[in-house]
C-alpha cells in the first residue's frame, strides 16, 4: 500500500497548506474563484484531451467488461440520488451531485494502483474504462444540472437548453475533441499537444488548490451525515456491485474483474467538486466526501484486494 501513501499525500499536503492560507487571508477569496475558473475552462479540458488523444481506443472492445462496471455505477448513482432526495431532503441538483460522488472515482489514483498491482496485464482494461468514464460522467451531470435549472412550464426549452449547457461546457468540448480526433485518427500537430499537455499538468494541483481553499469558507460539520453516506455507496456498494455482476451476470476472465472491482472502489475524484462548485449544488458535501473517502480508501482499498486475493 506503499503506492496510496506516494499518492495521497502530496494531494492532502496541498489541501492543507490552500486551507490554512485561505484562512490565513494569505489567499483571497477572488484568487480561489479566478484559479477554480481556469482550472475549470483550460486545465481539465486540456488533461483530458491530452489523455484521451494519446492513448487510443481498443479493438475489439470488452463490452461485457463495461456493462459490469457501468452497470453498477449507474446503479449506485441512482441509489446515491434517493438517498439525498428522500433521506436528506435536498433539492435535484444537491442530489444530482450525490450520485455522481458515488460513481466517480480517482482515476488519478487508480492508474498507478493497478498498474504496481497487476503490473502490464492491468494497462488494457483502466485504459478502457478510463477511455469511457470521464466523457459519460461528464455529460450525465451536465444534462442533470441544467435539467433542475429549469423552472415549471419550461420543460420545452429543455432540450435545447441541455444542448447548448454541453456545446458550451469546456470539460465537454475537451473530451469530444478528444474522442473525434482519436475515433478519426485525426492527427494532432505537435505544438497543440505540446500546449494542451503542458496545461493539463497543471490541471490537479490546481484543481486540489481551489478545493482546499474552498474548504476554507464551508462548514464541514454539516456535510458529515451525507459525506459518510456518499463514502458507503462509493467504497463498499459500488465495488459489491461491480464484482456481484462481472462474477454472477456475466462470465470474464479473473484479471479483468478484479481491474473493474479495483476502480470501482476508488475514491471520490476531484472532478465531482469542481461541477459541485461550478453549479452551487452540494460544494461542501462533495469536498467532504472526497476527503474523507480518500483516507477511508486505504483500508477499503486494501481489503478489497485482500478479498480478491490478490497479495
Amino acid at each position: 500500500m506503499q503506492i496510496l501513501f506516494d499518492i495521497v499525500l502530496p494531494v492532502f499536503g496541498t489541501l492543507f497548506i490552500a486551507f490554512f492560507s485561505a484562512r490565513a487571508g494569505i489567499v483571497p477569496p477572488k484568487v480561489a474563484e479566478g484559479l477554480a475558473g481556469f482550472v475549470f475552462t483550460f486545465a481539465v479540458p486540456s488533461l483530458l484531451f491530452d489523455n484521451i488523444v494519446r492513448h487510443p481506443l481498443p479493438d475489439p472492445i470488452e463490452w461485457n467488461y463495461l456493462i459490469s462496471f457501468f452497470g453498477a455505477a449507474y446503479l449506485v448513482w441512482l441509489i446515491a440520488m434517493a438517498v439525498s432526495r428522500f433521506l436528506f431532503r435536498r433539492d435535484f441538483a444537491h442530489a444530482s451531485m450525490a450520485g455522481m460522488s458515488a460513481a466517480f472515482g480517482n482515476t488519478m489514483l487508480g492508474l498507478p494502483l493497478v498498474l504496481n498491482t497487476f503490473g502490464e496485464t492491468g494497462v488494457l482494461p483502466i485504459f478502457l474504462i478510463i477511455a469511457f468514464h470521464s466523457w459519460q460522467f461528464f455529460g450525465l451531470a451536465t444534462i442533470l444540472l441544467e435539467s433542475s435549472r429549469r423552472q415549471k412550464g419550461a420543460i420545452s426549452a429543455l432540450p435545447l437548453t441541455i444542448a447548448k449547457s454541453l456545446a458550451t461546457n469546456p470539460i465537454i468540448i475537451g473530451l469530444l475533441a478528444g474522442l473525434l480526433c482519436n475515433l478519426g485518427s485525426v492527427p494532432v500537430p505537435k505544438p497543440v499537444t505540446d500546449i494542451t499537455g503542458f496545461l493539463g499538468q497543471a490541471a490537479m494541483p490546481s484543481a486540489v488548490f481551489v478545493m482546499g481553499a474552498s474548504l476554507a469558507k464551508f462548514r464541514m460539520a454539516g456535510a458529515i451525515r451525507e459525506a459518510v453516506a456518499a463514502c458507503v455507496l462509493k467504497l463498499l456498494l459500488f465495488p459489491a456491485l461491480t464484482y456481484v455482476i462481472a462474477t454472477h451476470v456475466f462470465d470474464m476472465q479473473p484479471l479483468w474483474r478484479d481491474v473493474a472491482v479495483v476502480i470501482a472502489a476508488l475514491p471520490v475524484g476531484i472532478n465531482v467538486f469542481l461541477f459541485a462548485d461550478r453549479y452551487e449544488a452540494g460544494a461542501p458535501v462533495a469536498a467532504t466526501a472526497m476527503l474523507l473517502s480518500t483516507f477511508l480508501s486505504f483500508g477499503t482499498i486494501a481489503a478489497v484486494l485482500y478479498l480478491l486475493g490478490v497479495r
